[in-house]
């Protein structure tokens, strides 16, 4: 091993062990024992957090066709928004939801309200933010076309993937929980993406499961694997596989959905992390830590949130390792692994 393929090492472990003592104070609730096919409820942190303005997420709520299906979509749009902007920091005017039977400040999921928030958000992201796409409802694959059920006529996937290239953002997490939505995988992929499906394919059509282990996934410590007090876009993704899958074990019955996960890219979703995937999800958190850990002041905010950035480009970067020479890889690693460990310096000045 090279000097500086050692020295890098050392470093990115000494900046990991940084990143778990400081994530260790953010409290943690005890943990409990989940109980099979029951959504584990919300961990609520002792207070509020600040709104992050960086934060936009959106919420698509298709129609349901059954009653059964109209209660259970608005209990987890609610259960979702709420985690959202009661727990992890996203400020109530930018979480944006659409729904079947749209209330107070939502708006009603027809392909012209999509299309309309989409401008919107074309028109107001800057390069820098970060956006969530929640899909809870039906999908549909026919003739090769997936689609996303909305009230009235639907979008298709290729809809959706030219809406979001056209966002300034490049820092998106796309989590399609419908029937059918494997085929959004490959359409949707792109660098610094994560896309989330229920399904592995549009041919697992039946009602899915894993949105109500998803969202019970957020800020609940059993989500939270590594123990830092975070649940990451990987584990909420790992913990709503596991319990999705244990599902129909103990019913004994064949699973008819398997979710699958792409960050690197490459428009191929996977299972478990292999190939390049589970790098970036695994250091995209839904929490606004940065604005705890900087106690309200804004420019401090602002250094946690670049660590963060920074911490997301050296896990892209590892996730093109396999298409990179060594060489060129050590050369970006050592730049990026150089900058977080500056910053890291002036974090730690700016505190005293």
């Amino acid at each position: 091993m090279s000097l500086m393929r050692q020295l890098i090492n050392t470093t990115l472990l000494a900046i990991s062990l940084t990143v778990a003592a400081c994530a260790q104070e953010v409290p943690v609730v005890q943990k409990k024992t989940p109980q099979p096919e029951t959504v584990q409820p919300a961990v609520k942190p002792a207070q509020k957090l600040p709104a992050d303005q960086n934060k936009f997420a959106v919420i698509i709520t298709g129609i349901s066709g059954e009653e059964s299906y109209t209660k259970k979509f608005a209990e987890w749009t609610n259960k979702l928004r709420d985690a959202l902007t009661n727990q992890l920091g996203f400020a109530e005017e930018k979480v944006f939801v659409l729904t079947e039977k749209p209330e107070g400040e939502e708006r009603r999921s027809t392909a012209e309200g999509v299309r309309q928030l989409f401008v919107e958000l074309k028109n107001t992201l800057k390069a820098e933010n970060q956006l969530f796409v929640f899909f809870i409802g039906h999908g549909s694959f026919v003739d090769k076309v997936a689609k996303f059920n909305l009230v009235g006529p639907d979008l298709a996937v290729s809809d959706y993937a030219l809406m979001l290239n056209a966002l300034p953002s490049k820092n998106i997490v796309v989590v399609n929980t419908a029937s059918a939505s494997g085929e959004f995988v490959k359409p949707l992929a792109g660098e610094g993406r994560i896309v989330i499906t229920a399904t592995r394919s549009g041919m697992e059509q039946n009602a899915t499961r894993f949105p109500e282990f998803f969202i019970g996934a957020l800020g609940n410590p059993e989500a939270d694997s590594d123990k830092n007090g975070r649940v990451s876009v990987y584990e909420a993704f790992e913990y709503a596989s596991k319990m999705t899958d244990n599902g129909f074990k103990q019913k004994g019955i064949l699973a008819t959905e398997h979710a699958l996960l792409d960050d690197n890219g490459d428009g191929k979703g996977h299972e478990k992390p292999e190939e390049g995937d589970g790098t970036l999800s695994k250091v995209t958190y839904f929490d606004s830590l940065p604005q705890q850990q900087a106690g309200g002041d804004p420019a401090l905010a602002k250094l946690y949130s670049e660590k963060m950035r920074l911490e997301g480009e050296i896990g892209r970067l590892k996730g093109r390792k396999a298409q990179m020479t060594e060489d060129d890889f050590d050369n970006e690693l050592e730049k990026l692994v150089v900058e977080l460990a500056t910053l890291n310096q002036t974090i730690k000045t700016s505190k005293k």
